[in-house]
């Protein structure tokens, strides 16, 4: 259940996180007398209530208050703004995400370094699951006798690639008749169509033996089944905060990255598509991540899912500079596609 608190006290929980974000040091009443122009008395009235309400605690050294969990958590649902960015800041990351590229992952990788560079966080990028997306070409490139390049695209831009091995020769022309083949089968289809007994009705239609084939089979299957890509950037910002002062939260913090697909896969792949979804501390259920909060935003085009971007870093986060980023990062994603880039 949500608290219900007048505008004076959201103005201090607002000004108490903001200030906690700007200088990790405990907040105290006279740190705000200024900015809020209440009387001191007043405000430590008010944070007492917060304090009661557990949206703010004190620490052992201080007299001043930090926000708790559930502080940030009313934060980001009522008072965070997401129109923090300048016009520099705007112009940087149209600049970023224009640039030229061949592939939904060069720009993915572009827009995640961008994140983790304007947001000083470590950024992440897990790539989509590729089942639905439809295949738009095919084709096949032998590297050597024995050796056969398999190159697929899909119509939301992402390009597999996998090299499989042949015991036995393989001739330019079955090759060809390979590509021919399997651009007529598969062009069209959604990946997933691969999974199924393709063999069972290609085999009467080319002379190039079944072995070959099922062979080529199981390796684009090997392209579906491990296409979850996950791509970090700037994982040494988060090390630059002043939590990571304590060995075990920068402990933890590494764990997070040794383990990153089964620990964060899991969360970057929940959430509507297109919105942020925030994730602070124990909210995760990951132990390892109690003092940390993740960010994140599921792209989807035209109804395809074309991967999830976020933000780790500690629970005292600049919520709105993140959110604002993502935002803007999003919404210049949606105008490369309308493009075509993607």
């Amino acid at each position: 259940m949500k608290e219900k608190l007048d505008n004076r006290k959201k103005k201090i929980l607002q000004a108490i996180i903001e200030e906690y974000v700007d200088t990790a040091e405990p907040v105290s009443s006279g740190n705000l007398v200024k900015e809020l122009d209440c009387s001191s008395a007043t405000i430590r009235n008010d944070m007492a209530e917060l304090e009661k309400l557990g949206l703010i605690e004190k620490t052992h050294t201080s007299s001043g208050r930090i926000p708790s969990q559930k502080g940030y958590r009313y934060y980001v649902d009522e008072l965070v703004r997401d129109d923090r960015l300048t016009k520099k800041e705007m112009e940087i990351i149209r600049d970023r995400l224009e640039t030229e590229v061949n592939s939904l992952e060069e720009l993915t990788k572009i827009a995640t370094n961008t994140l983790s560079e304007m947001t000083h966080y470590t950024a992440i990028t897990i790539s989509p699951d590729l089942e639905n997306h439809n295949i738009i070409d095919i084709k096949f490139i032998l590297l050597g006798t024995r050796v056969l390049m398999a190159v697929i695209m899909t119509d939301s831009g992402i390009i597999r690639e996998s090299v499989i091995k042949f015991d036995d020769d393989l001739t330019q022309k079955q090759v060809d008749d390979l590509t021919t083949l399997f651009k007529s089968k598969l062009v069209g289809k959604p990946l997933e169509i691969i999974s199924g007994p393709l063999e069972e009705y290609i085999m009467d239609e080319i002379k190039t033996g079944i072995d070959i084939i099922k062979k080529i089979i199981e390796e684009i299957n090997k392209i579906i089944i491990n296409s979850k890509q996950v791509y970090l950037d700037g994982a040494n910002k988060v090390t630059e905060t002043p939590e990571f002062k304590k060995t075990d939260i920068a402990k933890d913090f590494l764990n997070v990255l040794d383990e990153k697909e089964d620990i964060v896969a899991n969360i970057l792949n929940t959430g509507e598509a297109d919105d942020i979804n925030i994730y602070i501390g124990s909210e995760s259920d990951k132990e390892e991540l109690k003092n940390f909060s993740i960010v994140t935003f599921n792209h989807i085009v035209e109804g395809k899912d074309i991967g999830t971007i976020g933000i780790i870093g500690p629970t005292r986060m600049d919520y709105s500079k993140v959110i604002s980023v993502m935002k803007y990062i999003s919404k210049k994603l949606n105008d490369e596609h309308k493009k075509g880039k993607i």
